[in-house]
């Protein structure tokens, strides 16, 4: 088993009600990587995040109303990473998750990507990784004012189906640009949509009925083609020569299609939650194997990293009930705050669902716990600085792990 430590930079309420300032938060995320580093941890991933959430609470639709402070201070991955290659000495870094809609969209992360490896890769004895997870970006909001939007009455219609579809056509991009090729929009994938892709008649009607009211024509169409997003002739990004062997990447998606259609471009792993159900996590992994680009080799359990919270306790002074009952009360106070910041409400039912799913109490209830949830080969991506800003406590609960929990798991 691996275990990797994810860190989201969330700056948001401390137990008192105060949101630490952006120079407090960052302080802690570098300390807290350092300590990382010096305990073992396989990959540091950072959250990555765009615009604020707080002004986006001003506007007609607000996704997270009651979300309090910022959902991540980490809008540029890859300044991040400078920073953290060079403050320690082991650990490798990731992005979980970077929007590809974003910051210039497919073609500039492509480019950002391969500019950092050269630099990265300056060091002939360099062997430590980016890991580049990817994805559409949870929040949509983050992705329109980069144009990420429907343009006519029929985008409108379709676009919770046709945004997965633009995030396929970013991929094809991305990807064909990663591997070195030259490319134009004419080489992309085309967008079609058809009744397959939506979940019932009425949503496939309403797109259908759009499209005859924009043509003025009374017949239903059986397909109906979207130009694409990304427009352009012959491109290669530069620099060219970077090494390749110092990238992995990572896939944000639950799709089984667009997990499927990157690897017939190019090696991509693909990222899954703790709170995903086993069948689903087997099921991935079978079809993976069968799936996974040959270049990548065979495909192994290690290439799903899995988030998962930690509320460890195993503070000086307290009996070994004490620090379960402790850890339990941190677990159910922290997703408890986030749910209400999430939602708006304390849902009990998913409070108590994420909290099965979490690794709650002393060192020796947490071993039990692994090897109840976990496959002996998972890799686990660990959550410590979820609502706590307690950043010495978060380091004591790293070490805790790391010392008591993780040499019964690792070889």
């Amino acid at each position: 088993m691996e275990f990797d430590i994810f860190f989201s930079i969330s700056q948001t309420p401390d137990a008192n009600g105060i949101i630490p300032s952006e120079d407090t938060m960052y302080t802690n995320f570098f300390t807290q990587l350092e300590v990382a580093d010096n305990l073992g941890f396989g990959v540091a991933w950072v959250a990555q995040s765009h615009l604020s959430t707080e002004t986006q609470k001003l506007n007609k639709k607000p996704v997270i109303p009651h979300w309090q402070g910022e959902v991540g201070l980490c809008t540029d991955f890859f300044q991040l990473a400078h920073q953290m290659f060079a403050r320690t000495k082991n650990i490798e870094v990731g992005s979980a998750v970077m929007s590809i809609f974003c910051n210039g969209g497919p073609i500039g992360m492509a480019e950002r990507i391969g500019a950092f490896l050269a630099l990265h890769g300056l060091n002939k004895n360099e062997n430590r990784k980016l890991n580049i997870g990817f994805s559409s970006g949870r929040f949509e909001f983050m992705a329109r004012p980069y144009g990420i939007v429907p343009r006519n009455n029929v985008e409108d219609a379709a676009w919770p189906v046709l945004r997965s579809q633009i995030f396929l056509e970013a991929c094809d991009i991305f990807l064909r640009l990663i591997r070195g090729d030259v490319v134009s929009s004419e080489d992309i994938r085309k967008t079609v949509l058809t009744r397959d892709l939506f979940r019932d008649d009425e949503s496939w009607e309403s797109v259908q009925n759009s499209k005859m009211e924009s043509e003025q024509n009374s017949e239903k169409s059986t397909h109906i083609n979207i130009p694409n997003r990304w427009e352009f002739e012959k491109i290669k990004t530069i620099p060219q020569k970077w090494n390749r062997g110092l990238l992995n990447l990572i896939a944000g998606t639950h799709d089984p299609y667009a997990q499927k259609f990157c690897n017939t471009i190019y090696p991509v792993n693909v990222f899954n939650l703790s709170i995903t159900s086993p069948e689903i996590i087997d099921s991935t992994h079978k079809r993976m194997k069968e799936d996974f680009h040959k270049d990548g080799g065979p495909w192994k359990r290690r290439n799903m990293p899995r988030t998962v919270f930690v509320f460890i306790n195993e503070e000086e002074g307290l009996s070994k009930e004490e620090k379960n009952i402790e850890a339990k009360k941190e677990a159910e106070e922290a997703l408890g705050s986030y749910w209400n910041a999430l939602e708006g409400t304390i849902d009990p039912e998913k409070i108590s669902k994420a909290a099965n799913n979490a690794l709650i109490g002393d060192s020796e209830e947490i071993i039990k716990q692994i090897k109840e949830r976990f496959h002996p080969d998972d890799r686990l991506m660990t959550w410590f600085d979820f609502f706590n800003h307690d950043s010495e406590r978060v380091c004591r609960n790293m070490a805790s792990f790391m010392k008591l929990v993780a040499p019964h798991f690792t070889k």
